[in-house]
Order: structure tokens, then C-alpha cells, then sequence
């Protein structure tokens, strides 16, 4: 068993990595002192992993409920925000209950979010159930729904009170779902650390048929990275930043297709690469890792360029609806090598669009 901690004073936790452990998650939340657990999922989720967590925290001596709400990223929003809420006070839910999301990053935004504002906030548990959640959104505290202007535009920053991460979740996961994952872990060796980047490259097909030596390898660095920065800049003051390579431009094509069209870790990839080279017309990052960035991205079978149906022109207008955008000013994570990056603002329009016709 792998623990990795987040250190942030009173509000810090532990992150657990292993496999086979979802059937612990009772025992691993009697020392919490909850009053009440309730379980948040989707059908899908809940149809495979359900039981086995309502049972488990039934034996730790918990009489648990469950809300369901529906599968996909459209439908992180208001409206299941206030079921969920409903479904809470119904079940007379108090401030010493703690919610668990049992699920991928809608669940575990969704969850975090309603958590932080039911009776001005409560506990909760992530305990992610797909890749890209278990290496990134179920790790520091971001939670939220989408707006139809915007994603993630209304949410706040609330710490879980654990991370459960059980990887034999990943063997039901569709392999599109994998490599979104797999995105947000490039991500990381690009922004941080060049020996993941280089293990991404020599480990590809071992890490695609789910090795689990190597899967707990890249989920435990991915995840002790985004603490390192968390724990650094908890409230993206200014290096938590870093953690949105790619994202600029990938939360516009998100939105622009309506969160249907490409899941977010193949938004990313995209976005990680016209980024990429926004940086190489910059004159920040040499042409060489610019192709370096695209050729993982390429070689793991995650999208690298923008449709041509997509249009420039709303792209960065939804950029400059983005949360990240200050001052009316848009703000890029840019590459300067394979491991380093620096907050760029100040960039002009005519080099973007010069980047996202690449």
C-alpha cells in the first residue's frame, strides 16, 4: 500500500494507492468519527463498485445511503448540485456526516462541491474510480460545476479528508477513458518531471495493458507532484498554475462543443500541444520538445490537433471567459523544456491563433 500525504496543516491528508482495496474503504473511515456516510455516484459507476462499498461501510457500522445522478460531464451542474442536496437533508444528514465519491471527476467535483456548501460545509471522501480522476481532480480541493459560459466557473477550494485510489477500477475503464488519464500524467512530467515524461516513453505499452507495477508508479508520482504544489500553493496564488498546462485551451474546446465532443484528457492533449508550440512562437521552448510533447501525446493515441471545424475566433472567446484570465488579461502555461514552465500573460491574439492553426 502506497501513501502519499498532503501536507496543508489541519486540513492536510493521505492519499492511499493500491489494488484491491475499495472492499477496505469501511475500515479505513471508522477512525473519522462520521455521524452519517452517504455514497455519491452515477449508474454505471454504482452497478459495478456499489455493493462493495455500501457493504463495506455497512460492516464498519454505518447504515449508508446513495444518490445516483446521471453519467457525464453535462450534467455537472446546478440542477444535480441541488438533487444531491436534497437527497441530504431528506436523509436528515448533519455537520459530523461525510459524503463519498464513488466515481471519475464529475463525481468527485460534484461531490466535493455540495459537501462544501451543505450546512456550510461537511466531510467527504474521494475515492476515484477512473485514471484521470485518481491522478489529478480527486487530489487538492478544487471542486465545482460547469456553467453553461464556462467550466468549472462556480465552485471552491475544499480539501477531501481522504483519497482512496484502488487501481483495479482501471480494468473496467474504457481504454478512451484510460488515455485521459494517461493526458494529465503527461502533463505532469512536461510541467515537472522529466524522468516521468521519459518513463511515459519506454513504458507505453506496459502501462496500456495495465501493468500494475507500473500503473502505481505513474498514479503515485503524478500524485505526489500535484501535492508538492498543493501544499506549496493551495489556493492558486501562483504555482498551482503550473497544474493548468494544456487547460486554456482545452476548457475553450470543452466548451465550444458543448462537453460532448471530446472528453477532458483529449481536450487537454490538444490543448498541451498548440500550447506547446504557442511557446515555440514565443520563443520560449525550442522546436525540438515542442515535437517531443506531440510525439508522446501521438504514440499514446490521444488527439494532438484541433479540428478543422472548430473556429479560432470563439476558441479564444471563450479563453477570455476562462476563470484563469485577470485583468482581461489570458494567462498560458508555456513549456520552456521538457519538465520546466513559466505563467505567461500579456500574449497577443494574432500568435494565438497562430498556435491553434498549427
Amino acid at each position: 500500500m502506497q501513501t502519499v500525504r498532503v501536507d496543508l496543516g489541519e486540513r492536510s491528508y493521505d492519499i492511499v494507492i493500491d489494488s484491491g482495496i475499495l472492499p477496505n474503504i469501511g475500515e479505513a473511515i471508522k477512525g473519522f468519527a462520521f455521524s452519517k456516510v452517504a455514497v455519491i455516484s452515477n449508474p454505471t459507476v454504482f452497478n459495478l463498485y456499489g455493493n462493495v462499498v455500501i457493504n463495506s461501510i455497512k460492516n464498519a457500522g454505518f447504515e449508508p445511503i446513495h444518490v445516483i445522478i446521471p453519467d457525464g460531464e453535462e450534467y455537472k451542474n446546478f440542477n444535480q448540485t441541488y438533487q444531491i442536496l436534497t437527497e441530504l437533508l431528506k436523509n436528515k444528514l448533519d455537520r459530523k456526516s461525510c459524503l463519498i465519491a464513488l466515481g471519475g471527476g464529475v463525481i468527485g467535483d460534484i461531490t466535493g462541491f455540495a459537501a462544501s456548501i451543505y450546512m456550510r460545509g461537511i466531510h467527504f471522501i474521494q475515492a476515484p474510480t477512473t485514471l484521470l480522476s485518481q491522478v489529478d481532480s480527486s487530489v487538492g480541493g478544487k471542486t465545482g460545476v460547469n456553467h453553461e459560459l464556462g467550466k468549472n466557473m462556480i465552485g471552491a477550494f475544499y480539501q477531501p479528508r481522504l483519497v482512496w485510489i484502488d487501481i483495479d477500477t482501471l480494468k473496467t475503464l474504457p481504454k478512451r477513458e484510460i488515455l485521459c488519464g494517461i493526458a494529465e500524467i503527461i502533463k505532469y512530467g512536461v510541467i515537472w518531471d522529466e524522468g516521468l515524461f521519459e518513463f511515459l516513453k519506454k513504458n507505453k505499452d506496459s502501462i496500456l495493458t495495465l501493468n500494475t507495477e507500473r500503473l502505481i508508479h505513474i498514479i503515485r508520482r503524478s500524485c505526489e507532484i500535484k501535492a508538492e504544489v498543493v501544499s506549496a500553493d493551495e489556493r492558486e496564488t501562483g504555482l498551482r498554475a503550473i497544474l493548468n498546462y494544456g487547460h486554456t485551451i482545452g476548457h475553450a474546446i470543452e466548451t465550444e462543443t458543448g462537453y460532448s465532443r471530446f472528453l477532458h484528457g483529449e481536450a487537454v492533449a490538444i490543448g498541451m500541444n498548440l500550447e506547446a508550440w504557442l511557446s515555440e512562437i514565443m520563443g520560449f521552448l525550442d522546436r525540438k520538445y515542442a515535437l517531443k510533447i506531440k510525439a508522446v501525446i501521438d504514440s499514446y493515441g490521444l488527439p494532438s490537433e484541433l479540428p478543422a471545424d472548430l473556429n479560432a475566433d470563439k476558441l479564444i472567446s471563450h479563453m477570455k471567459l476562462d476563470k484563469k484570465v485577470e485583468a482581461g488579461e489570458m494567462k498560458f502555461i508555456l513549456p520552456e523544456n521538457i519538465g520546466k514552465v513559466r505563467i505567461q500573460k500579456g500574449i497577443g491574439i494574432e500568435d494565438i491563433k497562430r498556435a491553434i492553426a498549427k
